[in-house]
């Protein structure tokens, strides 16, 4: 009898066990890269906003996997020509493994999954970016052991990393504070899912002794012409070297890149010994490989 299919929209959707299970395997993937566990399997990816990291693990973690990807555009596919999404769910469910797709709605991903017999993979919405907090666990626990029980800032807006940090507390069992401008709170629902999770009202409350401080930029994907408004807003939560030093002296500090240097992360900050982003950048290969598995597999 075939698994039952093995969406990943959010964090939600696999119980903590099974994403413990995704970063313990990432790490060993990350020592043993070539690895023919996906021999024959097809993906697509379905981008329709811009990506580096997230494109570029995917394409080369199949690749190292033995499997391959085919790479669509909104002007490579009949989206762009406005085929209703619930059709092209079905027609690719006919010929590939797995659809992963970077859109800006999260309920066109989630109607896309709805209507695919193969896993969806949830490769950033303006709501959530899953794919992302697997390679920041897989990075923190790699240098300073299990996250549970660490305490997190998340300074910054209040958008898909800070909803992304929220349910991640909830999973990993880590306290979580975001310091946001008023405005650019998260969705306050989600905020109140977890006992875990606090708003404050600076970042330097935020990072007040943290174990891992992590931020994003200000005007994200989604933001297009809010650029000078948002500069404005978030004066004031700029990650610096003066501002990480209220944290634990053992503090990682965490950026999901593109940074905007000298905006929400101040230029030297990025090349700072507690800056582990370049490391976190490259577990984007190892996490995704592993979450590859998992869906196409139907688990382990």
């Amino acid at each position: 009898m075939a698994s039952a299919k093995r969406d990943f929209l959010t964090l939600l959707d696999f119980s903590a066990e099974e994403l413990d299970s995704i970063v313990k395997r990432a790490i060993d993937l990350k020592q043993n890269p070539i690895q023919r566990t996906l021999i024959g399997r097809t993906g697509v990816l379905l981008f329709q906003m811009k990506s580096t990291r997230t494109r570029v693990a995917f394409d080369a973690g199949m690749a190292q996997l033995g499997g391959q990807m085919v790479v669509l555009s909104p002007q490579d596919s009949q989206l762009g020509r406005g085929e209703p999404v619930e059709d092209t769910a079905r027609v690719l469910s006919e010929m590939v493994d797995v659809l992963i797709i970077r859109t800006a709605e999260q309920q066109l991903i989630e109607t896309l999954a709805h209507w695919s017999s193969i896993p969806v993979i949830n490769a950033m919405s303006t709501r959530y970016h899953p794919c992302q907090l697997l390679a920041d666990v897989q990075t923190f626990e790699e240098l300073r052991g299990p996250i549970a029980g660490a305490s997190v800032a998340f300074v910054g807006d209040g958008y898909n990393m800070a909803h992304s940090y929220i349910n991640a507390a909830r999973q990993w069992g880590f306290s979580l504070k975001i310091a946001s401008p008023e405005g650019y709170h998260p969705d306050p629902e989600l905020v109140a899912s977890s006992n875990s999770v606090s708003l404050v009202d600076s970042p330097e409350e935020a990072i007040s002794n943290a174990d891992l401080v992590v931020t994003d930029v200000w005007s994200s994907m989604g933001h297009e012409g809010q650029e000078s408004d948002r500069l404005a807003v978030f004066s004031g939560y700029q990650i610096n070297a003066d501002m990480l030093n209220k944290a634990d002296k053992d503090v990682l500090f965490m950026h999901c890149l593109p940074a905007h240097r000298g905006e929400e992360v101040s230029d030297e900050l990025l090349d700072d010994p507690r800056s582990v982003v370049f490391q976190e950048a490259g577990n984007r290969l190892h996490s995704q490989k592993a979450l590859l598995e998992f869906v196409i597999n139907g688990g382990w």
